[in-house]
Parts: structure tokens; C-alpha cells; sequence
């Protein structure tokens, strides 16, 4: 009896286990919606280092919406469709777009993640979709601060290209769980106007030079996460990314994609994958 009893058992776990392997396999790809274009970064290439990085690293499908436009008014078509992340998993800003400021626009843009589908924004997104006195901080609840509450954060400029000092904040977050504190080759530090809902994952540290050539450290917020409006949508976000150097660096890849299966639901405790959604073999 006792015997029958262990095979049963046996037989039920292995079952389970079956079911559960077959369930990984079966996992359909996120949909990912890159947005790039606009002023001063090389997202002609970026745009392609991210879909083949994140496409390495995680069971995803990146498609494209990108502009070879190089102005801060980058023509991208989803400007005036607020439909336009219509079957998407999840939405990657990082276009340029310093100088769209129409805030019906700016509501088209974020229809989605209103409706609850999580963003994920990178570097320039940060200064995107902005008008009217935004390099004070901005009340709550301010028009011209919507793109801010969305994002957690409000940043307006950044200082010289040099090399940032990332340290992770321990226990963070599953996004930065286990990663490694590292130097980036030079890029640009966003500054922090407010830190608002969002929470602070990682402070990046630059050493720059006065005028009088006197250095000094800058310290700034550079990694975070945000839940954003009535249906507490996820939202991951940093201000890293300027130069290709850095968006092919395979610790910035490897930040994004977490960032990315947090945002969708997909990233377990220990900052790993929910089952089907690791890199494909």
C-alpha cells in the first residue's frame, strides 16, 4: 500500500513537472514597441543594439517605430494616435522629443499606460514632452507635469560627458538584485529637479570640472521604478544610455531586460525570469 502510495505521489509530481515545463514552452513572446528618433543620439544604431539585446536575453519581439529625424520635433507616427501600443506587452520610449509640448499630444502618448500597459523610458525620454516653466519643479498635478508623474521623476539637463560611478542600492528591487556596481565610459549625468513617486534603484557619481578647473562630485538618481496612475501601471526607467558604447555594454542590456520583465509582470524575487520569458536556447 505504502508502495502505491510513493508511485502515486511520483506519478503526480511528475505530472506537475510536465506541465510546468510545457507551460514554459509554450509562453508566447512579450511584444515589445521601441520608439526612437529625434535629436542627438545615434538611434539609428541604438535602435538595433536593443532589439538584438533584448531579443538575446529575454523571450521577446521588438518592434520598431523609428524616426531618422535628428530635431527635438521628431515626426514619430504615434503622435496623434492614442491607439498606437494597441497589442503590445509593454512600450520602450526612447526617442528625443525635447520640444513636443502640444499637450494633446502628450495625452496620446500616454493613453496607454493609463489603460495600464507598463513603459519602460531611456535617457533623452526623460527630457521629452515638456512646456512651459519645466526647469523649476513642478506642483502636482501642474499641466506641464504629467510626463513627470508618469515617469516618477522630473530631470531637465545633464552635465558632461564623463565617466559615472553606478552603485546599485542593495535590496533595491528584483530588477537589481545580484548586479554588480560598475563605471560607465563617458556619458551624460541627468540631473534630479524632483524625485517624485519613483523609487530610487541606483545613484550614479560624476567627478567634473569648473570653469576655475576646480572638480567636485555630482551624485544624482540614475535607475528607478514607478507606479503610475489609477491603474498603477509599472514603469521602469533610467537616465542611462547616451552614447552606443554604453547602450551595447552587456550590464546595461542586462539592467534594461530586468527592467523590462518587471514592468510586464515577468521578473521573480530573485531578479530572474518568470518561466518561458528567459533567453530562448
Amino acid at each position: 500500500m505504502k508502495t502505491s502510495l510513493r508511485h502515486f505521489v511520483a506519478a503526480v509530481a511528475g505530472l506537475s513537472l510536465c506541465a510546468s515545463v510545457a507551460s514554459a514552452a509554450d509562453a508566447k513572446p512579450l511584444r515589445v514597441l521601441l520608439i526612437t528618433g529625434g535629436c542627438c543620439h545615434d538611434y539609428a544604431k541604438q535602435k538595433d543594439i536593443l532589439k538584438k539585446g533584448l531579443e538575446a536575453r529575454a523571450n521577446v519581439v521588438v518592434d520598431q517605430v523609428h524616426s531618422d529625424d535628428k530635431g527635438t520635433k521628431p515626426p514619430l507616427p504615434i503622435y496623434g494616435n492614442p491607439d498606437y501600443a494597441k497589442g503590445y506587452d509593454v512600450v520602450l520610449h526612447d526617442e528625443c522629443s525635447a520640444s513636443i509640448g502640444d499637450p494633446a499630444v502628450i495625452a496620446g502618448v500616454l493613453k496607454p499606460h493609463q489603460d495600464g500597459i507598463p513603459g519602460v523610458n531611456l535617457h533623452c525620454a526623460m527630457h521629452s514632452y515638456r512646456f512651459g516653466d519645466f526647469g523649476k519643479p513642478v506642483p502636482a498635478g501642474a499641466p506641464n507635469g504629467v510626463w513627470y508623474a508618469y515617469l516618477g521623476l522630473h530631470s531637465t539637463g545633464h552635465g558632461p560627458q564623463e565617466p559615472i560611478a553606478i552603485n546599485f542600492l542593495a535590496d533595491a528591487s528584483p530588477i537589481t538584485k545580484g548586479l554588480e556596481n560598475w563605471t560607465t565610459g563617458k556619458e551624460e549625468l541627468y540631473n534630479n529637479i524632483q524625485v517624485l513617486t519613483g523609487k530610487p534603484l541606483a545613484k550614479g557619481k560624476q567627478t567634473v570640472k569648473g570653469k576655475d578647473g576646480a572638480t567636485k562630485d555630482v551624485e544624482t538618481v540614475v535607475v528607478w521604478t514607478n507606479e503610475y496612475g489609477s491603474k498603477n501601471t509599472r514603469v521602469f526607467s533610467t537616465t542611462l544610455g547616451h552614447n552606443n558604447a554604453t547602450v551595447e555594454d552587456a550590464r546595461y542590456l542586462d539592467l534594461v531586460t530586468r527592467g523590462l520583465l518587471w514592468a510586464c509582470g515577468k521578473l521573480d524575487d530573485n531578479g530572474q525570469p518568470a518561466a518561458g520569458y528567459g533567453a530562448k536556447k
